[in-house]
């Protein structure tokens, strides 16, 4: 049974110190109890209340050890509150907004630790989209409309897919795309839809390589019964995605940093009927403790 809090009470009750921000790291990363990072070994003796050492290898490791919370000055009490706060809004919160809300005198520190957020907001291994997906590719940024296929200044090229599921959403992917030739398009495909899946796009040549790449092209041409929305799933993502990223980050990011948007887009959308903001928070500690370190280096900055 999946153990988070359930509401903003519970969880300023139940987080009250390092220690119990600790045990709650424990608990979702080593469900099945403490084992050694380096030897798998299960004989685990606590050293003190942050310091584990394995009983057959002597190696010492902490609960933060090869997450993202590696190294970090945040006490875990504050990324706690930070990442309640993220999920718990639904349409998202932006570095300035957070930094208000916190008191931080950085906006740097806030931004570098959100964009870590973002980062684990990817489940490594995740699932790619199945059944009938519908793709298709808009641009986001600058002011001015882009030209299809020949790149547009200030803009960032993004390739939608989202699984249609009776003409409802389902799961979506977002990849920033370099230009929409299909050496650019095809791969991003290939990322996102698993092969012998049905994929509908509109007859752009940069989709021509589809067929023989392993998936059931469908090209959806303008017709009387069709009309101009050619793929009404992807189109409402797309609308979704730019009224997300000007209402909560003011506008469009540099490109340099749009995937850790789309990847923040993602997470939301793909959770967007879940009933609890706590279910949310706990996912995503779930995934923030399975996956490797973020250095600051790592991640360019605003």
């Amino acid at each position: 049974m999946k153990d988070y809090p359930k509401t903003l009470l519970d969880f300023e009750k139940r987080f009250t110190t390092e220690e119990a921000c600790r045990d709650y790291l424990c608990q979702l990363r080593w469900p099945e109890g403490i084992y050694c990072p380096r030897c798998s070994h299960k004989r685990v003796r606590i050293t003190n209340r942050k310091l584990h050492r394995c009983c057959q290898c002597q190696y010492e490791f902490s609960v933060t050890a090869g997450t993202i919370f590696q190294d970090t000055r945040i006490p875990l009490r504050l990324w706690f509150r930070i990442i309640w706060q993220v999920v718990s809004q639904k349409q998202g919160i932006s570095a300035l907004g957070l930094q208000k809300i916190l008191g931080f005198s950085r906006y740097e520190t806030i931004w570098s630790l959100l964009h870590k957020l973002r980062i684990a907001m990817v489940r490594p291994g995740r699932d790619l989209l199945v059944g009938t997906v519908q793709v298709d590719e808009i641009y986001v940024g600058g002011r001015r409309p882009g030209k299809r296929g020949r790149g547009a200044e200030g803009k960032a090229l993004v390739l939608i897919a989202v699984e249609d599921k009776d003409k409802r959403s389902g799961r979506i992917r977002l990849h920033k795309v370099k230009d929409a030739s299909t050496e650019c398009l095809t791969p991003a495909v290939k990322e996102s839809v698993e092969p012998g899946s049905k994929v509908c796009t509109d007859d752009w040549n940069g989709y021509n390589k589809l067929s023989s790449s392993g998936y059931n092209h469908t090209i959806i041409r303008k017709t009387t019964d069709v009309g101009e929305n050619l793929l009404p799933l992807a189109n409402r993502v797309a609308s979704l995605l730019k009224r997300w990223l000007q209402g909560t980050h003011q506008g469009s990011p540099r490109s340099s940093h749009l995937d850790y948007y789309l990847d923040e887009f993602v997470f939301r959308y793909n959770r967007r009927t879940s009933r609890s903001r706590g279910l949310l928070f706990y996912r995503l500690i779930q995934q923030a403790v399975a996956i490797k370190p973020v250095k600051k280096k790592d991640i360019s900055q605003p």
